[in-house]
């Protein structure tokens, strides 16, 4: 029977645990396929690890790795891809805002032959900030437009893959990672399923609006070398302006005397020029700090202890 691995990054995530497996496996009991569930603790302070000790303890399916520290949920991620061993391989997290009742449909529609993943946009933001979803609306807009690679709006990281494209996921070893733009760059063939925006079962957002912005500049440096061009013509654009406004200077001098003296406008103008330079220095920054860190070469994550997965099926 073909085995389907259910890889689940998890931090402080204590709260909603129990409610997750429950109906993610009340869902699996009518797939018609073997599952193994991958529960990543990314450095937990709750009680997340001892909830997933005794989820496993209770279901030999449950396989559950713990990070050294906490990584950042990418690195949680490529932890668990690393580790499943399924012919299909799906990513869901642990708050139940990825419906588990969508896993036979995405299953179905991979095993078809007609796609090589299934993944699961929201087609709407209901219960988020206004000011917050209209931001990441423009995020995407902005991605789409400087990057050859396209990144849906909306996207999820739930979807469910076929063993070949989570093994190309993985040949991506890159340590500063953004999995939206990877799912895409590695291509494969993709069917969306839309659905409305789900809130979380239990616990609170571990996103801030400070992260997200974070994320979103890693994601536009990780595809896009737009913005480093962009500083390229910024720089031209106000070195032909500063020519040309020496000559204007000049021209006036020499017809109406006395005119190119006056201190607040000079440093209006240094100040405005040197925060333009700033700017530039300041994209150049961000690839070149990007650089210093693939070039350590150190690994994306550190695994501290592993458990679980003796192949017997819970009862609960």
């Amino acid at each position: 029977m073909e085995l389907l691995s259910i890889v689940v990054p998890c931090w402080n995530e204590e709260a909603g645990l129990a409610r997750f497996y429950a109906e993610t496996a009340a869902v699996c009991a009518g797939l018609e396929a073997a599952v193994e569930f991958i529960f990543v603790d990314d450095g937990s302070r709750d009680g997340t690890l001892a909830a997933l000790k005794e989820l496993a303890a209770r279901d030999g399916r449950v396989r559950w790795l713990a990070l050294s520290r906490n990584f950042g949920k990418e690195a949680a991620l490529f932890a668990g891809l690393e580790h499943a061993r399924g012919d299909y391989v799906a990513v869901m997290d642990a708050d139940l805002q990825d419906p588990p009742a969508l896993l036979p449909e995405l299953l179905r529609i991979v095993r078809g032959g007609g796609f090589d993943c299934a993944a699961v946009r929201r087609v709407d933001r209901k219960g988020e900030p206004p000011i917050r979803s209209w931001f990441a609306r423009q995020f995407y807009r902005l991605i789409n437009k400087m990057s050859r690679t396209e990144i849906v709006d909306g996207a999820r990281d739930y979807r469910l893959m076929t063993r070949q494209m989570a093994d190309a996921v993985l040949r991506v070893t890159e340590y500063n990672r953004f999995s939206k733009g990877i799912f895409s760059w590695v291509g494969f063939r993709t069917k969306w399923v839309e659905t409305e925006n789900v809130e979380r079962a239990a616990g609170e957002s571990k996103w801030s609006f400070f992260k997200l912005l974070v994320y979103a500049l890693d994601g536009i440096t990780a595809f896009s070398t737009v913005p480093l061009a962009m500083a390229s013509v910024l720089g031209l654009v106000f070195c032909a302006v500063a020519f040309f406004a020496i000559l204007f200077v000049i021209a006036r001098q020499l017809i109406w005397g006395g005119s190119a003296f006056g201190w607040p406008s000079l440093v209006c103008i240094i100040l405005f020029l040197a925060g333009i330079q700033l700017f530039c220095i300041g994209i150049v920054g961000q690839y070149l700090a990007k650089t210093y860190l693939e070039v350590k070469g150190r690994p994306v994550y550190l695994l501290r202890d592993s458990g679980g997965g003796d192949g017997h099926e819970g009862a609960d």
